[in-house]
């Protein structure tokens, strides 16, 4: 590139006239732009269609990712200073350059380059290259409101160089960020030399991210067949599946997505987990817009995007509550069907707010916002009810509260009491059924069954229900995962593959067999991962198809590549399939891929265990721990290691950091116990459960009573056992024996 750029300068200066002022107007060329097969240069899209490119300029969309030069950097480099946590950046600019000054991947301080500027409003990020085709972003950005710099992590700060600091995967551009902000993005990772060589048809998003490849239209168009260009050149019709593609909690299956195809071909989305959702589905982490709105009366109905946000600027297309009213109307609209969402809403009536206030706007009831980043507040697209009363009850949030600061979720609740009368408290909802999962409660079983079998609740929810019921434990639900294995809706069909891995490995086969086959590949995916263990001889007549779904699953392990836990996620599969030489290379890759995440390290571990090779094991574990001394789940597993090479000293003193860094955890508690026990050291096993026992469960009450009983001390002994009935009121054992030892201790 250097040789190409001093011969265009030469070029330039034998040039008759001077070409300053075009130099300054005429942006530098993006070298990762490449038009990739079926495509064609973004430009010639606007010289036929120049409205509606026009348009699409104004948009955050246009300016997801940028050259970094004067016109796209909103940020301060005029020798700027941040600091946070001791670690100090400055900003500056030169010959114009921009660069970053900050601590590096070795912990000492460098200057970065600013290549692309990434996002528009309401902050704006920065990437740098690191070498090997690395783009990564820093984790300072640029607040574009109140024009300052701000930090994007959350607690302490993550060591240099390792996962989640801005030099690691989790910041890579290549890795993370790729999919969305560019159009047709290539991520081409290069296993062999860990490098990357990405290239895009744009550097941002483009006519072709959401049209699909334009090389047949303009051909068609240039050949006078214009006006039948869309049926000509089989341009794919803009759907929702192309706006979900990136707004949404999902898994890349496989390169290549366009506008037109399957969405669920491509990605796997996220269910329904209580570490993404609240338990009545409100958003909790960041999760973009397809998990919520999927919940919605309005997707059930045929509501799109496209019928509240403009194609091109992605403006709303009416403002104020006029949006809402395009469809929720006096008279029923036309096109629903079966729903009915016609009524009077934009009235004191219903709001019980001030017309044109703030509280009378349908959005901030029913599409409260969460801030994500910091400083991007994003609306809910469930189209929730505000329930003030499950707020108090289960945590939800609600935007009653939410708005009302300064007052209680009672409060609210009484107020709408006063309002509607206490009917709305009855009305059905989600949340009690996913709280009781959420909080392992078998109980709940029942209730989340009903949900799988409502054929009015969302897909996407009854597909939740079920694998959240595989979760609970205790209750047999084979039966119930076989049938909404057969449901129409793929997201229940996916549920219940996700299900499957939690029930035994002989009644999986029986119980989604069938998806193996199925017409959705990310079903085939899940199903094929969950199936890896089930022998070969078993499949039967479905032998072909699981051998077609792997090759999907492989696919997909592909297509993520450069990601260290789909990677080790392969090696279990791998394992599962006695396929033990590639297992271990997967598991290995995966820390090749990401050195420093310790669950790779911990898995290759484990796989060492399973395999009889325990020296390796031990010696995986104590490299973790290098590297995260302060993980109590490192500490427990080597512990367990040393166990197996019978190194019972250096094991308990492994279980007394386990217990230290994570004190609430008795298996951690009962494992130490139980290894002084067999040290001979039973007296000092039944001290620390002593301590342990007045906040500690059954299992521990339950140990201290065993070791009392073993070293004859009574009195302690009769003191567990009594607090053991208490947990345990039912147990007619331990009510025998609380009366012989009062009887043994009274004799004497």
């Amino acid at each position: 590139m250097r040789g190409v750029a001093l011969l265009l300068f030469l070029v330039l200066s034998f040039a008759k006239h001077s070409l300053a002022s075009d130099a300054l107007s005429t942006p530098a060329a993006d070298p990762r732009i490449s038009i990739h097969e079926g495509f064609v240069d973004e430009k010639t899209c606007a010289s036929c269609h120049a409205d509606q490119a026009a348009a699409f300029s104004k948009s955050h969309h246009a300016k997801a990712m940028a050259l970094a030069d004067d016109e796209t950097v909103r940020g301060d480099f005029d020798n700027s200073r941040f600091e946070h946590d001791g670690v100090v950046t400055t900003f500056t600019r030169r010959d114009g350059r921009f660069f970053v000054n900050t601590e590096g991947a070795d912990g000492g301080e460098g200057e970065f380059e600013v290549k692309y500027t990434f996002a528009y409003e309401p902050l704006q990020q920065y990437l740098v290259e690191i070498g090997g085709g690395r783009l990564q972003a820093l984790d300072i950005a640029w607040d574009t409101v109140r024009r300052q710099w701000f930090w994007l992590g959350n607690g302490t700060p993550a060591k240099p160089g390792s996962t989640y600091h801005w030099t690691g995967p989790f910041y890579r551009w290549n890795r993370t960020c790729i999919d969305c902000h560019s159009t047709d993005p290539q991520a081409k990772f290069q296993p062999q030399t860990n490098e990357y060589k990405s290239t895009y048809v744009a550097t941002s998003i483009g006519c072709q991210s959401c049209h699909g490849p334009g090389a047949k239209h303009v051909a068609s168009a240039r050949s006078g067949n214009a006006s039948s260009s869309m049926q000509d050149t089989s341009l794919p019709k803009v759907d929702a599946g192309m706006c979900f593609a990136c707004h949404a909690r999902r898994t890349r299956l496989l390169d290549g997505y366009q506008p037109g195809k399957p969405f669920l071909d491509y990605f796997s989305p996220a269910l329904l987990r209580p570490d993404l959702y609240f338990p009545d589905g409100q958003i909790r982490d960041e999760v973009f817009e397809y998990g919520s709105f999927q919940q919605s009366k309005m997707a059930r109905a045929g509501v799109t995007c496209l019928d509240c946000h403009r194609p091109h600027d992605a403006g709303l297309k009416a403002e104020g509550n006029a949006l809402c009213t395009q469809c929720h109307t006096e008279t029923k609209p036309e096109r629903f069907v079966k729903q009915d969402p016609s009524g009077l809403f934009d009235t004191p009536a219903h709001t019980r707010h001030q017309a044109s206030s703030t509280g009378a706007q349908c959005a901030n009831c029913h599409m409260p916002e969460r801030t994500y980043m910091k400083v991007d507040p994003r609306r809910d697209h469930s189209f929730v009810i505000p329930r003030p009363d499950l707020s108090a009850t289960l945590g939800t949030p609600n935007a009653c509260t939410t708005c009302h600061v300064d007052r209680t979720n009672d409060w609210a609740a009484e107020k709408m009491d006063k309002w509607y009368g206490t009917q709305w408290r009855k009305r059905a909802s989600i949340a009690h059924a996913f709280t009781g999962a959420a909080n392992g409660d078998g109980a709940a079983v029942e209730a989340l069954r009903d949900l799988v079998g409502d054929q009015t609740q969302a897909g996407i929810v009854r597909g939740s229900a079920i694998a959240a019921m595989s979760g609970t434990g205790g209750a047999d639900i084979t039966a119930d995962i076989q049938t909404a294995a057969t449901d129409a809706d793929p997201l229940v069909r996916l549920g219940a593959a996700e299900a499957a891995g939690n029930i035994p490995p002989e009644q999986r086969l029986d119980a989604i067999g069938k998806l193996l086959g199925d017409q959705t590949r990310a079903v085939r995916v899940a199903a094929a991962n969950v199936l890896a263990g089930t022998p070969p001889h078993l499949f039967g007549d479905q032998q072909v198809n699981f051998e077609a779904a792997v090759a999907d699953l492989r696919a997909y392990v592909e297509a993520n590549a450069d990601v260290a836990e789909t990677q080790s996620n392969y090696g279990f599969f791998l394992f599962a399939r006695q396929r033990t030489a590639e297992a271990e290379a997967a598991f290995r890759r995966a820390i090749s891929l990401d050195s420093t995440l310790e669950g790779m390290r911990i898995n290759l571990a484990e796989f060492y265990r399973a395999t009889g090779q325990n020296d390796r094991s031990e010696q995986t574990y104590a490299e973790a721990i290098g590297m995260a001394p302060e993980r109590a789940d490192l500490r427990y597993g080597h512990a367990l290691s040393l166990v197996r090479k019978q190194a019972l000293a250096e094991a308990i003193t492994e279980l007394a950091e386990a217990v230290r860094l994570d004190p609430q955890n008795s298996r951690y508690k009962t494992t130490l116990a139980v290894a002084l026990d067999s040290a001979g050291r039973t007296g000092e096993a039944l001290d620390r459960l002593d301590g342990w026992a007045a906040g500690g469960g059954a299992d521990v009450i339950g140990l201290a009573l065993q070791y009392s009983l073993k070293l004859r001390r009574l009195p302690e002994a009769l003191r567990h056992a009594e607090n053991l009935a208490r947990l345990r009121p039912e147990d007619q054992q331990i009510s025998g024996l609380i009366g012989k030892l009062k009887q043994a201790i009274n004799g004497k």
